[in-house]
């Protein structure tokens, strides 16, 4: 039995599959998602999915679905299934699916009358093209399949409607058509490996809707343009391929890439490799440079998230060469940054005060996975220039104050990972002392001291050392509230401290040098543990705390106000477990499984062999927002080898 495997019972249960979705990308910033009975639901979804710089910074729907008809006997049978006004949904081609399942690549078998066939999705490496095998698996008569393309060529935050404007010409290429919407976009290439009739064909089809946009708020509904249908027989045990891309293919290669392309994909057949199988789908090689989009489908490059992320996507699956190459990218950013010259990188929100922070942690995560000689070697100087630009007080707006601890003025701008907004405000104004920011600041002191030792450098190692005590004494007369817990912010303009109870302070325990003792460290962590831990992450709010608000449901202000009082965020876990064993060892090895239970129960929801960006806060802790988000993935794959190593 496959690992990832929905039967027959599910697939034409509607109500049930279309909650459940499948993203399959390249590394080139493209990808095709859709639900696992291929019925768009968003207006993200698509097969080909394609970022076109000349047009914008965002990601474009060229091919949106593809309908399959089996014809025999002169009568046809549509697979296809479209959701229309009304919960209407046309042609109902689910109720013909047997099975799909996802371990090696997404796989459907339909099953009309006395025919099987097989269809198998996949989308070529550092090619912005989508693949689809169909094999006939049986059949006791002639067999005919026509392909039927939906064209949408537009943003992915946009909709298009039938319009006078579109370009209804093609033409033919080796074994299909190409053909171009509008003006200003890349053809679109259509072919088979096998000679087939392209049947020219025009029509809109109107009034195509996506739920999830309609649960969001958002309008929800568009036209998609149909130019004709490709047709072709095919035999019982034969393959035929097809391929929709932005350059013309040799036909006579597409069998040969689609087996290449099947057999170096990771199977998805448990737990990790699934984790390693979507950490692979966050790397993005663009220019020369490499990257990690922060999740899909909006998300792009942003500083944290990949300073975060990139440990646990690289690292923890002993991929330590793409660490290194997304790290020269993120080396080249924050020189530019810490220069005062433009970027050149693709890197957003370089400017943010934690973003240096988090670089020397995530470097820091190098030195233990693979070892300090080489750390010094590759990034030595890079953390000793950070550590220079910050304890001269250079940053922009991260000032180190004579306490020690670092400031940060959050009141106008969100700042922090927390960073919802409405009206142009931040929702969380979480401003002053920060308690993550300064529990990273004390712990890089420390590692910086460490690399000094390391090099003899006994004086720059002093001074350090030095500092570090002068911030561990600061951060408990500041933080520390009698309470058993940490204040989340402290800032020297308002009355009164932050009182409420949220998972920020896990980073004081969880850091390899924390400032607090030990048993302040359990104080910190049985809060955690009491009131913030779920079975889906630590929630960014305590019930217990004013403004508790754990739904992340309606629309964008209603969930803007939620995004960060309440919900329960996985790779907050990450920190929380990797806590747990610092401050337990073995004993809690039994207790860090059953919190990666809760996480290995999403393998088969929501986005299929991944984990979304957050739950809500309160049960049953429904998935939301992005359907696979990279800090998730990377924090609980680097537990899982945590715990490999301590096993």
């Amino acid at each position: 039995m496959s690992y990832i495997h929905f039967d027959k019972t599910l697939m034409t249960n509607l109500e049930e599959a279309l909650q459940k979705e499948v993203l399959r990308s390249n590394r080139s910033g493209a990808y095709s998602c859709s639900t696992i009975v291929d019925c768009n639901t968003r207006k993200y979804h698509g097969l080909l999915v394609v970022p076109i710089p000349e047009l914008g910074d965002e990601n474009y729907v060229l091919l949106s679905s593809l309908d399959e008809t089996v014809v025999q006997h002169g009568a046809e049978f549509n697979l296809g299934l479209h959701k229309y006004q009304g919960n209407n949904f046309s042609p109902n081609g689910h109720k013909y699916i047997r099975e799909f399942n996802c371990d090696q690549v997404p796989t459907t078998i339909y099953r009309v009358g006395g025919v099987v066939l097989k269809k198998e999705k996949v989308f070529q490496h550092y090619e912005n093209r989508i693949i689809i095998r169909y094999t006939l698996l049986d059949a006791h008569s002639e067999t005919t399949l026509k392909l039927r393309p939906f064209l949408a060529f537009r943003c992915v935050r946009e909709y298009t409607h039938e319009n006078s404007r579109v370009n209804r010409d093609y033409q033919q290429v080796a074994n299909g058509i190409k053909t171009c919407m509008y003006e200003g976009y890349p053809d679109l290439y259509m072919q088979l490996n096998k000679k087939n009739d392209f049947v020219f064909q025009p029509d809109w089809y109107r009034g195509v809707e996506y739920p999830k946009e309609l649960e969001r708020g958002y309008a929800f509904n568009e036209d998609l343009y149909v130019p004709g249908y490709f047709e072709f027989k095919i035999k019982k045990g034969e393959s035929v391929v097809f391929s929709a891309g932005l350059s013309e293919i040799k036909t006579t290669q597409l069998k040969q890439i689609a087996d290449f392309e099947v057999k170096i994909r990771t199977p998805r057949d448990n737990f990790y490799h699934c984790l390693v199988n979507s950490a692979h789908q966050f790397y993005y090689h663009v220019d020369g440079e490499n990257y990690i989009l922060a999740g899909y489908p909006w998300f792009k490059c942003r500083a944290r998230d990949m300073m975060i992320a990139l440990p646990g996507l690289t690292l923890a699956n002993e991929e330590v060469e793409q660490f290194e190459m997304c790290m020269q990218t993120m080396e080249k950013g924050v020189r530019q940054f810490m220069a005062g010259e433009p970027l050149t990188v693709k890197i957003h929100e370089m400017e943010y005060p934690d973003v240096l922070l988090w670089t020397v942690a995530c470097i820091q995560q190098y030195a233990k996975i693979v070892s300090m000689e080489k750390c010094i070697e590759k990034y030595g100087t890079l953390v000793k220039d950070i550590m220079t630009y910050l304890i001269e007080d250079l940053h922009p707006s991260l000032r180190v104050m004579e306490n020690g601890l670092v400031y940060a003025k959050g009141k106008e701008k969100a700042i922090t990972w927390m960073n919802s907004t409405a009206n142009g405000r931040p929702i969380v104004p979480r401003s002053g002392y920060i308690v993550e920011f300064n529990a990273l600041w004390y712990n890089n002191l420390k590692f910086s001291a460490e690399i000094c030792r390391a090099r003899g450098h006994n004086a720059d190692e002093e001074l350090l050392e030095r500092m570090a005590g002068k911030v561990g004494q600061s951060f408990r007369e500041v933080f520390l509230n009698g309470q058993g817990y940490l204040f989340d912010y402290v800032d020297e303009t308002n009355d009164s401290p932050d009182w409420s109870v949220r998972p920020n302070m896990i980073f004081a325990v969880a850091l390899e040098y924390s400032p607090l003792t030990l048993p302040e460290r359990k104080q910190v962590f049985d809060i955690c543990t009491k009131e913030l831990l779920t079975p889906k992450g630590l929630r960014s709010l305590s019930p217990k705390s004013g403004g508790y608000n754990p739904m992340y449901v309606g629309p964008q202000i209603q969930r803007d106000y939620a995004y960060h009082q309440g919900t329960s965020w996985p790779w907050l876990a990450g920190f929380y477990m990797e806590a747990c064993l610092h401050l337990y060892k073995r004993s809690r090895l039994s207790f860090i499984e059953r919190v990666l239970v809760g996480f290995e129960e999403e393998m088969f929801s929501h986005c299929v062999g991944t984990i979304p960006e957050m739950f809500d806060g309160n049960p049953p802790f429904h998935a939301r927002g992005a359907i696979s988000f990279a800090m998730n993935v990377a924090e609980i794959l680097r537990v899982v080898k945590i715990l490999e190593l301590y096993k």
